[in-house]
């Protein structure tokens, strides 16, 4: 990705655009006002994907509208009842409860009321008429449950408190998902000239959160957070949960620019040539499950990444590659594909191509518990396996060997991208998301990739083997590596259990 300068924020708020954020970043889902508008009344910014005060434009751009309108300002969270959001486990439900507990005493100190609900988001259009809000701010997701979630909600809005106005904003990109391209972009190739394109107006640094008037309406109820972790973590299915990565906006600044281990302070130089070693984990950002859970902005890690590009050119593009063209590529595919799970949501040539080879005899066929279990054949399989299950993150390069054996060893492609799918969400803390849907749809499914010389099972997909792996990196270190965490976290385990 070539080099681009940080520029001052290019639209500033004023009395006809009161939002600090680029007017293209905000969409107006419904205009409200009209005789049944308050137009005094509070505005909510309903959190949802992110989860954090810092450089957060739809946060932004609430206190925007609210001091522009000399309202006061309330953040609301809505917890997805059981079965959970995409059927999140113990391992994720603890990391996002406990980022939101540090995040409920941030927004205290700045006197910001931040309401917690348990019942849903069935319940936001209740508070919103409860508070006498005149705006509804919401986040940005592209994946279904998210989306289906916010039209029930201004659905509920339109009929009931029509004077409502609710915008929605892109505070995870980069580049506002629905700027950087106007349709479902075919490679990285092709996505990387639209968003260079554009980058200087967007790479902007974060204006401070205007001040608005104090809050002086309902006050949010005290949360019991000991007795919400407990209860939610004891409902959802027991995957345990990690302790190499705190939750929240200071341990990912941390992970970002700490003065002992941060990446960019610490670990850049050596993100270009050992990103792709299993062997060498260090190397990786380790910044995903902050970006995962909004903890962090991918904007702030953008911009601080550029001041330090003399240091480091290469390792640094090649960060910014991975930040912002792959990870809002992913965004770009999830949002103008609603079928972002599925065989269907592949393109046609990748279709046909699995499907000539569906029935195609296959060496080895394993059941999804076999797998999840990691008891194949292949000990450099397995290790990446026992890595998902017992890290909670899977090396990148791992994923996809990982996944294009599943394809191999399953009956056909469909099962395939069930099982990876499900999989990478139980595991992985930062499953559940645009990227580990693209990744399994890239290893199984050609997408965003060419085709290559056809072959039995794979068709024209890329291959992935053993031998190849080994000769890029040192194969048996990997496995010693994954047994000793493995053994770490059984014996953590046995500690913890009464």
């Amino acid at each position: 990705m070539p080099p681009t300068t940080v520029s001052p924020p290019r639209t500033a708020p004023g009395p006809t655009n009161p939002s600090p954020a680029h007017p293209s970043r905000v969409r107006v889902i419904h205009p409200g006002g009209g005789s049944g508008g308050n137009p005094r009344g509070p505005v909510v910014y309903w959190m949802l994907r992110d989860q954090r005060l810092a450089d957060n434009w739809a946060l932004l751009h609430a206190a925007g509208l609210a001091a522009a309108s000399a309202s006061p300002l309330a953040v609301a969270f809505a917890l997805f009842p059981r079965p959970f959001l995409l059927s999140a486990r113990r391992r994720q439900l603890g990391f996002l409860l406990r980022g939101l507990r540090r995040l409920a005493a941030d927004a205290a100190a700045r006197h910001l009321p931040f309401f917690l609900l348990a019942g849903g988001p069935a319940e936001i259009p209740e508070l919103v008429r409860r508070l006498g809000a005149s705006t509804l701010v919401a986040d940005f997701s592209p994946l279904r449950p998210v989306r289906e979630a916010l039209d029930a909600v201004v659905g509920d809005l339109r009929r009931e408190a029509p004077g409502v106005a609710v915008h929605q904003v892109d505070a995870h990109n980069v580049v506002p998902v629905w700027t950087a391209s106007a349709k479902m972009e075919y490679s990285a190739k092709t996505f990387r000239g639209k968003v260079s394109k554009v980058m200087d107006e967007y790479l902007v640094e974060f204006p401070e959160l205007p001040a608005v008037v104090p809050w002086d309406r309902e006050q949010p109820e005290e949360v019991d957070w000991e007795a919400l972790v407990d209860r939610v973590c004891s409902e959802a299915e027991n995957v345990p949960e990690i302790d190499w990565c705190e939750p929240g906006e200071e341990a990912a600044m941390k992970a970002l620019l700490g003065s002992k281990d941060g990446f960019l302070t610490k670990r850049i130089k050596s993100y270009d040539a050992d990103r792709n070693d299993p062997t060498k984990p260090r190397a990786l950002s380790g910044l995903s499950p902050y970006l995962h859970f909004g903890h962090i902005s991918a904007q702030r890690c953008a911009l601080e990444a550029k001041k330090r590009r003399h240091l480091s050119p290469k390792s640094v593009d090649a960060f910014l590659e991975e930040l912002v063209v792959r990870r809002e590529l992913a965004d770009n595919f999830c949002y103008y594909q609603p079928q972002y799970d599925s065989l269907s949501g592949a393109w046609e040539w990748a279709r046909k191509t699995l499907m000539d080879h569906a029935a195609d005899k296959r060496e080895h066929i394993y059941t999804r518990e076999q797998l999840e279990n990691a008891k194949t054949h292949d000990l450099l399989w397995n290790a990446s396996q026992l890595e998902m299950v017992h890290h909670g993150k899977m090396h990148g390069f791992m994923r996809m060997y990982w996944a294009k054996k599943i394809l191999e060893w399953t009956s056909g492609p469909e099962e395939a991208l069930s099982v990876a799918n499900y999989l990478n969400d139980k595991y992985e803390i930062d499953g559940r998301d645009p990227s580990g849907y693209v990744g399994c749809m890239w290893s199984i499914c050609g997408l965003h990739d060419q085709g290559w010389k056809e072959r039995p099972v794979f068709g024209k997909i890329r291959y992935m083997n053993y031998a190849g792996c080994k000769r890029k990196f040192d194969v048996d270190a990997y496995i010693s590596y994954v047994k000793r965490l493995s053994a770490q976290s059984k014996k953590r385990r046995a500690v913890e259990s009464p």
